[in-house]
């Protein structure tokens, strides 16, 4: 599908060590008018290559531009097709020259050592990796690595779960150690009102995991009660009234291996292979 443009732009082009150049471009669809007042100066040598980057481009987007100067034609870039004499003086086949003073004017501002009017192909940004690897493998390919933190590591903690938290409150925050006692008594090590005197216990198990047991009354891990359960990093645990959320920093918890979670909460999760013996 052939480009359409609707155009009519003037513009002021300066050029070292001459004067600028006025011109003006018009057109509808995909025929396009360029009116200038200095021909020459675009058609200098040091511009050739330019140019003709600039007609192969329009061609691509089936887009003809008619250059004029003083209301004589003088080429026609793009979308069309030079006779082979004219390939000779152009160098491509898609500036075909529109009159005798269109190539009078090229072959003498070739002949000039003038400085380019047009901007250097060094400022164009680079052109996109050809394939776009990774992007567009179907099976890409990755170097497996593992994310084993320390034992223990990673932060474990438990946190009260409120709707809202005040501006400048602090949360309290319960560290977990390898055996935390969860109740009212005064041993516990996680004391809250109206809980059984040991109500639950948070253990860290050999294979650094962190699993709460129920010792008495009711304990819930996303409000299904349970007797004995892995604890993952959102997870939220319910002892008596209370609500506690379970975090630990993904990079360390094994249900979110490689880093982070993949595929969202319900996604499979692949397992690491086994902790280095030390």
């Amino acid at each position: 599908m052939d480009l359409e443009v609707s155009a009519d732009l003037r513009f002021d082009l300066d050029v070292e060590g001459g004067p600028a150049v006025h011109g003006r471009l018009t057109g509808e669809a995909s025929r396009l008018v360029l009116e200038i007042d200095r021909p020459g100066a675009l058609a200098g040598g040091r511009d050739a290559p330019a140019v003709r980057a600039l007609a192969e481009g329009l061609a691509a987007q089936g887009v003809a531009i008619r250059v004029v100067s003083g209301g004589r034609h003088l080429v026609s870039i793009g979308a069309v097709s030079a006779p082979w004499w004219q390939r000779r003086v152009t160098g491509s086949r898609r500036i075909r020259i529109g009159s005798l003073r269109g190539a009078l004017t090229s072959a003498r501002a070739r002949t000039r050592e003038t400085q380019p009017a047009l901007p250097d192909a060094a400022l164009a940004p680079p052109a996109t990796l050809w394939p776009p690897a990774p992007t567009f493998q179907r099976r890409p390919r990755r170097r497996v690595t593992t994310t084993h933190d320390p034992a223990g590591g990673g932060g474990p903690r438990l946190v009260p779960a409120v709707e809202t938290v005040l501006p400048g409150a602090r949360q309290p925050v319960f560290w977990l150690a390898d055996r935390v006692t969860i109740g009212s008594g005064e041993g516990a090590d996680i004391r809250l009102p109206g809980l059984e005197e040991v109500h639950a216990v948070i253990e860290h198990d050999g294979r650094d995991e962190y699993v709460v047991t129920a010792v008495a009354g009711v304990t819930r891990v996303h409000g299904a009660p349970v007797e004995r359960a892995l604890l993952r990093t959102g997870a939220r645990l319910e002892v008596g009234d209370h609500r506690l959320v379970y975090y630990r920093e993904e990079y360390a918890d094994h249900g979110r291996p490689y880093g982070g979670r993949l595929g969202g909460e319900a996604g499979y999760q692949r397992p690491q292979p086994p902790r280095e013996a030390r």
